[in-house]
């Protein structure tokens, strides 16, 4: 028997019940038919970053960035790269600092880009500045082992 897991919709932000063995199999959302994984990085806010925290059992990988951060836009293609490379085992995520200013203030972003690796609703990692697409895959497996 398949293991069941929670995964939360990036569109409608339904909570679907997906087994396991079947993540690879391109799921699509029960109630707003989309895809639950679309190779790319889902835009954030406030209250969707806490349902993707708290209700899926997938590790969230989230870049803090700003649209005025050189560092933050050469490494947003590398970011986007990674997450074709980690989905559907993990799910990538990105909170922009000056729309979410409360969010970078509760988990202490001083500087960005700064990936933060959730899983379980707990942080397991951080780390401070760009990377290319390689280094965040490797970063990412390393802290989720």
């Amino acid at each position: 028997m398949s293991e069941i897991g929670h995964i939360v919709c990036p569109h409608c932000l339904a909570q679907n019940r997906v087994p396991t063995a079947r993540l690879g199999d391109g799921p699509n959302c029960g109630k707003c038919h989309q895809p639950l994984f679309q190779g790319k990085p889902v835009e954030l806010r406030a209250a969707a970053f806490e349902k993707h925290l708290q209700s899926s059992d997938l590790p969230l990988l989230v870049d803090f960035w700003a649209a005025w951060c050189g560092p933050c836009k050469m490494m947003a293609p590398q970011f986007e790269r990674a997450a074709t490379l980690l989905e559907p085992n993990v799910r990538l995520a990105k909170v922009d600092t000056e729309a979410e200013q409360s969010m970078a203030a509760r988990y202490g972003i001083r500087s960005i880009p700064t990936l933060k690796l959730f899983r379980g609703g707990r942080e397991v990692a951080s780390q401070a500045g760009a990377m290319d697409a390689n280094a965040i895959v490797q970063w990412a497996k390393n802290h989720l082992r």
